[in-house]
């Protein structure tokens, strides 16, 4: 018989047992893989992007309406806090653009490791190739099967993730077992990966990155959703941080929608009569001269060809119909995105357990005593920067201090 058991060993699930190990004496955690914290491991690339140094109501903006849930695990475990857990367990951290907060070593086998110590320190037992397979609860008493074994706990920290990641062995177990003891689980969507495109001429531009690109959705009644941030061409479609971002408040329109068109600012932002101004600097230079200054020139020659316009001429010299042409298509390059890879690339899931269900002060099941859910398996999600390992830190905290 366990104080308690936590189901899943990535961010959440590992703090919930640290924070638990602080109030009950007895506490395992179950893994099904092989490893602890395989998806902390690639998070980031493997640099591992912790958290930010946004203050709390900015914070929970970024997660739109849901994140207002968020506030009492952020205020339990602060961005700070966490940073100071981390220092804690011996990993220094530090903020090298100013926003973004990584290990020094900017490695996350360093967090790992300091978390595995941590386990040790406080006599927490882990258990890796343990996948469950059976839920229940009997006699106050939560009865955990897996395939090899059968455990018994007061209390049930479920933190299995979701779909995120899906070729690290994420299987959405977690939401059957919600589903299990009566909870329900709001629609799943693919977030943060690739986009696929319909565009033909991207292939020809696969070395390039777009700084500070801006893409928004172009049908009217969507035109708010958009994201702004580095973009990398790839041979069938976009991908880089702001596609990351873009993709995670997109794939419920292919609930209804075949295909999304968008346009993209590909001149860091720059409105027609900003390009114009760059155009003036020197009215006797070429059009692709004058380009080459903000956007790389494989990106450059495929606009003007969708334009028919000869880059060997000087903007000044053209019509006013072929100088509209040119400013249009580099502030708000059309293009269509055709779908994505889903879960097969996706790094986090999008919907989960219903928020309604859960006590947002507690982390514990409003339906179950003594059940509490923790990270990405709650249906919160945000952007990248350190926002979903913050929440999971925070979320695993509070599910974990237990009274």
């Amino acid at each position: 018989m366990y104080d308690v058991v936590v189901i899943g060993s990535g961010a959440a699930g590992l703090m919930g047992g640290i924070s638990a190990s602080k109030h009950k004496k007895k506490i395992l955690i179950l893994e099904q893989l092989d490893e602890i914290a395989m998806k902390l491991k690639a998070t980031g690339g493997g640099r591992c992007n912790l958290t930010n140094t946004l203050s709390l109501e900015p914070f929970m903006e970024k997660f739109g309406k849901n994140g207002r849930f968020m506030r009492d695990a952020l205020v339990a475990f602060s961005s700070k806090d966490l940073q100071d857990f981390m220092k804690s367990i011996g990993v220094e951290t530090h903020a090298p653009d100013g926003f973004r907060i990584f290990p020094t070593t900017h490695k996350s086998s360093t967090i790992i490791d300091g978390l595995k110590n941590k386990l040790t320190l406080e006599n927490i037992e882990v258990l890796c190739g343990q996948k469950v397979v059976n839920v229940f609860k009997e006699n106050d008493i939560f009865h955990i099967k897996t395939e090899q074994n059968e455990f018994l706990a007061k209390y049930l920290i479920v933190a299995t993730g979701g779909f995120g990641y899906k070729n690290l062995g994420a299987t959405g177990d977690g939401y059957e077992v919600a589903k299990s003891f009566g909870h329900s689980v709001n629609k799943l969507y693919p977030a943060m990966m690739p986009l696929l495109v319909k565009d033909d001429w991207v292939v020809n531009c696969t070395a390039d990155t777009i700084a500070k690109a801006t893409i928004s959705v172009d049908i009217k009644k969507y035109n708010k959703l958009k994201a702004t941030g580095d973009l990398i061409f790839s041979k069938n479609g976009i991908r880089g941080p702001v596609v990351l971002d873009f993709a995670r408040e997109i794939t419920p329109l292919f609930d209804t929608l075949n295909e999304i068109p968008i346009v993209v600012n590909l001149v860091k932002n720059r409105d027609e009569n900003d390009l114009i101004e760059h155009f003036k600097i020197n009215k006797k230079a070429i059009i692709m001269d004058s380009l080459l200054q903000i956007i790389p020139k494989s990106v450059a020659l495929e606009l003007l060809k969708i334009i028919n316009i000869d880059p060997n001429l000087t903007y000044f010299s053209l019509s006013g119909e072929d100088k509209s042409r040119v400013l249009k298509i580099f502030t708000k390059t059309p293009m269509t995105i055709s779908g994505s890879d889903g879960f097969k690339l996706a790094m986090i899931t999008r919907g989960g357990v219903n928020l309604k269900e859960i006590d947002p002060s507690s982390m514990e099941s409003k339906i179950i005593k003594n059940l509490y859910f923790a990270g990405e398996i709650i249906d919160i999600d945000g952007p990248c920067g350190g926002y979903n390992l913050q929440w999971a830190f925070s979320s695993g905290f509070l599910a974990g201090n237990l009274k």
